[in-house]
């Protein structure tokens, strides 16, 4: 087995020892091959490895054989995590200030609000490819529609990507039906445009890409591969054989969903004993819904958990190829979810994706078919709602959009040679992270930059450091008018007043350590913690030039 990573940061953790130091002059350690594979919309304890039910032995292999992370951060949305991961600067330095089909009118022509993965930081890739890395990425792209603004424009040798938010798991929408009525999504390979096969599931196309690629690689030059699923983002759709694996699996509800995870949690080691996590928000009690409903929302966590299963499987592909070539024993594997799950309830596209519209007559003329016995086809189009959400995100509170811990704090682990296993570490992380600690593991040293404010991970895998921040280091958040401010354990949240339950937007206040699900606000009692974090976010946002957006007119902000 190659051993470069624990040889490189034994030494750079404790200097030269007995086993680092010899007379003779240095060889050149092997520089390490890095995946990096990242889930979308999936909430933090879906699989196994994270206390989930769902059957996901390749990731559980990797994430039990390395570090699982579990105070892990992105963004509350796709693009700006993206556009971190790969800069290791905040989003807002590097055009994604915000979601590119919403952009404010006060947002709209300020810097750091281009819509698209700006060219002022070099990404990761781009930097890995100078320094003689082979780059590839599948999957999900969404940075950026304009040649210039491609994977091959940004450091990639090679690239097939979604450029959408969104698209059909088998991609029908690319079928002649989807194109007349221009509901397509849109696929580059390269800069050329292409056509996604009908009837191939996605998990699998990319992942088959992915291997293509990497067999195409020379094998004097060490890789980084990304790729960027669409799993489980909606519309849930997968295979008929996958989803009746799991029938009648979740016929319980939500809320019997979230104590089954809880409990495994807590024997896992991931949360306190004591944990209480957060009531739900915007969840019916599955004892009030009909014997239809119910069957309804049940197929929906079906669909939905096997699509991670079919992730899972896809994984397994890409470890197989890489163990059968020899590259496994000298990849670095980093495993993340680009943010918190998704509540979204709707069973129809809705403006701004692919298949997106509120006409209800072009709605009938996608011949979308909801029914039970089709959800999970190509042919539906359907999310699972909050109630699944908050179960996945559980014992944290709500989901994707918002800046609360079920919004931000996700799934991620890391394994490769060197990286102890069995381990879980609590350290507080962020996806800006990502790309300094690769860059460091790669012993490729780049000039300090004031906006890049990741932090490298290096000394923390080899067990040399049990943190990455110093205890007053802070970490600044904001999107879609919601904010929030982390500072050690501690904690302050903004949120528009509905989610909050009250006529007014406010600041809240959590400490984390004794109160992960967000429960008990302490803004009264600790007042002047609150004002330090106050202060604290508007230098963040200060310094990363961020503009936050009116509150709506109807005050429902």
């Amino acid at each position: 087995m190659r051993c470069f990573l624990a040889t490189l940061l034994t030494c750079m953790s404790v200097g030269l020892t007995a086993g680092c130091a010899s007379s003779d002059p240095p060889s050149q350690p092997e520089r390490p091959n890095f995946l990096v594979i990242v889930a979308d919309d999936m909430g933090w304890s879906d699989l196994g490895a994270f206390g989930g039910e769902i059957d996901t032995p390749n990731l559980d292999q990797l994430a039990m054989g390395g570090i699982r992370l579990t105070d892990f951060h992105t963004s509350p949305t796709c693009s700006p995590t993206r556009a971190m991961l790969l800069t290791g600067a905040d989003h807002h330095r590097v055009g994604l200030g915000t979601m590119p089909d919403l952009i404010t009118p006060a947002q709209r022509g300020q810097p750091g609000y281009e819509g698209y993965l700006t060219s002022g930081l070099p990404t990761v890739a781009e930097t890995l490819s100078a320094e003689g890395y082979f780059t590839a990425i599948t999957g999900k792209w969404h940075l950026g529609n304009e040649a210039s603004q491609l994977p091959v424009s940004r450091g990639f040798d090679r690239s097939y990507v979604l450029l959408n938010g969104s698209h059909n798991q088998f991609g029908a929408d690319q079928n002649e039906h989807w194109k007349a009525l221009g509901e397509q999504a849109d696929y580059r390979e390269g800069l050329e445009e292409v056509q996604y096969p009908l009837g191939i599931y996605s998990s699998d196309f990319f992942a088959g890409k992915l291997i293509s690629y990497l067999e195409e690689s020379s094998q004097n030059r060490p890789f980084f591969a990304y790729i960027a699923y669409t799993q489980p983002h909606w519309p849930l759709q997968a295979p008929a054989d996958t989803i009746a694996k799991y029938k009648g699996r979740y016929d319980a509800g939500p809320e019997a969903l979230r104590a089954e995870r809880l409990a495994r949690q807590k024997a896992l080691g991931l949360v306190a004993e004591d944990v209480e996590p957060h009531p739900f928000f915007g969840v019916k009690p599955w004892e009030s819904l009909s014997a239809e409903q119910r069957a309804m929302d049940a197929r929906r966590m079906e669909i939905y958990a096997a699509m991670i299963d079919e992730m899972d499987q896809s994984v397994g592909r890409i470890l197989t190829a890489l163990r059968e070539s020899g590259e496994l024993d000298n990849t670095v594997i980093v495993f993340l979810s680009d943010n918190g799950p998704h509540a979204r309830p709707e069973e129809a596209p809705r403006p701004n994706e692919p298949g997106a519209t509120s006409n209800p007559d072009l709605i009938a003329a996608l011949n979308i078919d909801n029914s039970l016995a089709s959800l999970g086809s190509a042919q539906s189009y359907t999310g699972y709602g909050p109630g699944w959400a908050q179960a996945g995100s559980a014992p944290s509170r709500l989901f994707k959009g918002v800046t609360t811990q079920g919004g931000i704090r996700t799934t991620a682990f890391v394994n490769g040679p060197g990286i102890p296993g069995g381990q879980i570490s609590d350290a507080l992380l962020h996806v800006m992270d990502i790309t300094p600690t690769l860059l460091d593991l790669a012993s490729i040293h780049t000039p300090d930059n004031p906006a890049i404010e990741g932090r490298s991970w290096a000394e923390l895998l080899s067990g040399a450091a049990d943190h990455v921040r110093a205890p007053e280091e802070t970490l600044g958040w904001e999107l879609f008018y919601g904010r929030a401010v982390r500072q050690g354990d501690w904690k302050a949240v903004y949120l528009a007043a509905r989610m909050i339950g009250a006529t007014e937007s406010r600041w809240e206040l959590f400490n984390l350590e004794v109160d992960p699900g967000e429960t008990q606000d302490l803004s009264a009692t600790e007042p002047e913690r609150l004002k330090t974090l106050l202060t604290e976010w508007d230098r963040y946002a200060a310094r990363n030039g961020v503009v936050v957006p009116p509150p709506a007119p109807d005050g429902a902000d």
